[in-house]
């Protein structure tokens, strides 16, 4: 792995709800693309979060002759606490590696043959210019993403790394959730994370497994502290609890895309200062072909996947894409020198159906208990919640 700093551009692009502070830039095509761009990114609430691009290196994989996309440092988003998080990320959900729970595979809808490794994917995400890299127990796959850093060669400071505690840890309490951080921190090869994230509301037991991360939190295994899956009301139950303001979660990753967007969650979240991670924000790539997102791509030379990336970018989201593929990591990373107009934007917000909502709704009364010894039940599943 070889270190190359090259030309800075220097200036600063502001809009009513984000800033760029433009750092240093690589590659003229990339740097050309950055200074046409001007996104409008939505701002909902009065709390949107605010945009900054740090100093950047360019970490070039000597196994790699293709030129990293992301060779400056992407846009950050500035979390309640201070942190920087990027705007972008590679998710490692099913890279390597598939869960037995995971829903497709349980359904006996998707193939659980692996095309290629974690430590493959990862290698080729980070030769490619991700620097945060969003991971998790339930995904079964830490060790390789891991031993992918180790060989890439790419400083730990320059990486944002974030994992996620399962169901069933949450389940068997303070002293398991403690236990599978260490573990963890040693299959990333860290002494800490930037980001840790309850995965599920666990009923009767994610409030008590938050404060058990704000221990540790202040140990400083953990810089920030952050939820999955949470309704609207599983949040409200954090802070009935007691939590103080400083240790509310910093982020919330839900489903967010064109075809899921829940505005009206997502406006509580973002008023209330938490930032939303995205997943799914491909939506698996099985809308790809739906006609309005197609128009849009053609007027603008671009792939559906990168609209649906722009739009969250735009949208002031954490876009979390995922492939096994490194030319399509590349082209999902491609965002950042094109900008959706008003008119699009609205359009691709009506594509969510009601249909889309209810079954978002069943996945999360489904899952909060998935794995857990009340699998299967609705035992102390929140019935009525926010779902748009």
């Amino acid at each position: 792995m070889k270190l190359m700093r090259v030309a800075a551009l220097l200036g600063s692009v502001t809009t009513s709800a984000v800033s760029y502070r433009r750092g240093a830039s690589i590659g003229i095509g990339f740097a050309k693309a950055l200074l046409a761009t001007s996104p409008s990114f939505h701002s909902v609430g009065t709390s949107s979060p605010s945009f900054s691009r740090p100093s950047s290196k360019l970490f070039m994989s000597s196994s790699s002759s293709t030129p990293p996309l992301l060779a400056s440092a992407p846009p950050t988003l500035t979390l309640r606490n201070g942190m920087q998080h990027p705007a972008i990320g590679f998710g490692t959900y099913k890279v390597g590696f598939i869960p037995a729970s995971a829903s497709a595979a349980v359904a006996g809808t998707e193939s659980t043959e692996v095309q290629r490794t974690a430590k493959e994917c990862v290698v080729d995400a980070l030769s490619a210019g991700y620097r945060f890299l969003e991971c998790a127990e339930f995904y079964g796959n830490e060790g390789q993403v891991g031993e992918a850093i180790a060989e890439s060669g790419v400083d730990r400071k320059e990486l944002f790394l974030c994992s996620k505690v399962w169901t069933t840890t949450i389940e068997n309490g303070p002293e398991a959730v403690t236990k599978q951080l260490e573990k963890t921190l040693q299959d990333l090869g860290t002494d800490y994370l930037d980001l840790y994230l309850i995965h599920w509301p666990v009923p009767g037991k994610h409030v008590e497994a938050y404060k058990t991360l704000i221990g540790l939190k202040e140990q400083g295994k953990i810089r920030g502290i952050g939820v999955s899956n949470y309704a609207w009301e599983d949040y409200v139950e954090l802070k009935e609890a007691g939590i103080p303001e400083k240790d509310l979660p910093v982020v919330n990753q839900i489903e967010i895309n064109p075809f899921l967007y829940r505005s009206n969650t997502i406006g509580k979240f973002t008023d209330d200062g938490v930032v939303l991670q995205s997943y799914r924000s491909l939506r698996d790539g099985k809308a790809f072909d739906d006609a309005t997102l197609v128009a849009i791509a053609t007027a603008h030379g671009k792939s559906p996947a990168q609209i649906l990336g722009r739009w969250c970018i735009q949208k002031g989201f954490v876009y979390v894409p995922k492939s096994v593929k490194k030319a399509r990591m590349v082209e999902n990373s491609q965002v950042f020198d094109f900008e959706l107009t008003q008119d699009e934007m609205s359009q691709l917000d009506g594509l969510t159906t009601q249909d889309n909502i209810q079954t978002f709704v069943s996945l999360y009364r489904k899952c909060v208990n998935r794995d857990t010894s009340k699998d299967g039940t609705m035992d102390g599943v929140k019935m009525e919640i926010t779902e748009d």
